[in-house]
């Protein structure tokens, strides 16, 4: 009798445990995101908020007169918006800062050329990837035969300024790997290209989708072996963690987008060609 008297004490409290809702700021998915999903709340708002840093054409670029933003990334997120039955309100932010602006909430998403890389993955989660990438040098077009094959060691002597933008994987590859170069640290990517065009730096190294802009708009510029990275790098759209239903939809979102012509149309547009 005690032990069937156990048995039925256990079989209530198990009922009770399985019918218990869930606690606070938990979703259905289990996700753990404190405000339920952005799945639903983006288009009961009808704002999609948007990180980027306007700086890194052919993905994101700030018009500093008009104030608006344009480029490969922008327009996947207005696509993203619209399908959303919401609208895009654009967050101002580094690359320094890009994946923390996420994980605190100023943003609903990051986009702009965002590479993916373990350490932004420890704050935030990271969409399918739009594009393969990695990082490649860019010189004058003059001085191409000067870094023959282009490797690390043609471009790691004395006498070459390696220029590069603060904060990003950029900085990081370049920091890691030029040792005997002078490295010069410009904070306007905007402008950074101005700068080996005009002769007071010769290379920067940054990702091939970049370069092959760059030389696109600047024919004194020249990429070298964009086919041929140094590094594999993937880009992606950063996303709050634990938001498992938006992850989901942003995922398909990026996976349709990526395979029915509408991304590659708009590097197209952007680089003149699609991929890297």
């Amino acid at each position: 009798m005690k032990r069937a008297a156990c048995l039925s004490a256990l079989a209530c409290v198990l009922s009770l445990t399985a019918a218990a809702p869930a606690s606070p700021g938990t979703t259905a998915r289990g996700g753990g995101h404190p405000h339920g999903t952005l799945l639903d709340s983006v288009p009961r708002t009808g704002v999609l908020k948007v990180c980027t840093t306007g700086d890194y054409r052919p993905f994101t670029h700030l018009d500093p007169a008009e104030g608006t933003y344009s480029g490969v990334d922008i327009k996947m997120a207005e696509n993203l918006a619209k399908s959303l039955d919401a609208k895009t309100r654009y967050v101002a932010t580094t690359w320094a800062n890009v994946t923390k602006d996420v994980a605190a909430g100023r943003c609903d998403i990051a986009v702009g050329g965002v590479s993916i890389t373990l350490p932004r993955a420890r704050q935030v989660y990271f969409s399918e990837p739009t594009r393969q990438d990695g990082k490649t040098p860019v010189v004058r077009c003059a001085d191409k035969e000067k870094f023959g094959a282009g490797t690390l060691k043609d471009i790691d002597k004395a006498g070459t300024t390696v220029i590069v933008n603060p904060g990003g994987t950029n900085e990081q590859f370049t920091r890691a790997n030029i040792h005997q170069a002078t490295i010069k640290l410009h904070p306007e990517n905007t402008t950074i290209f101005q700068e080996i065009i005009e002769g007071r730096a010769d290379v920067m190294m940054t990702d091939a989708s970049e370069t092959l802009y760059q030389s696109k708009i600047h024919p004194e510029l020249c990429s070298l072996h964009p086919e041929q990275p140094f590094t594999f790098s993937e880009k992606s759209y950063a996303l709050p963690r634990g938001d498992d239903p938006f992850r989901e939809y942003v995922d398909q979102f990026v996976h349709l987008a990526t395979h029915d012509g509408t991304y590659a149309a708009y590097e197209e547009e952007w680089m003149g060609r699609s991929g890297a």
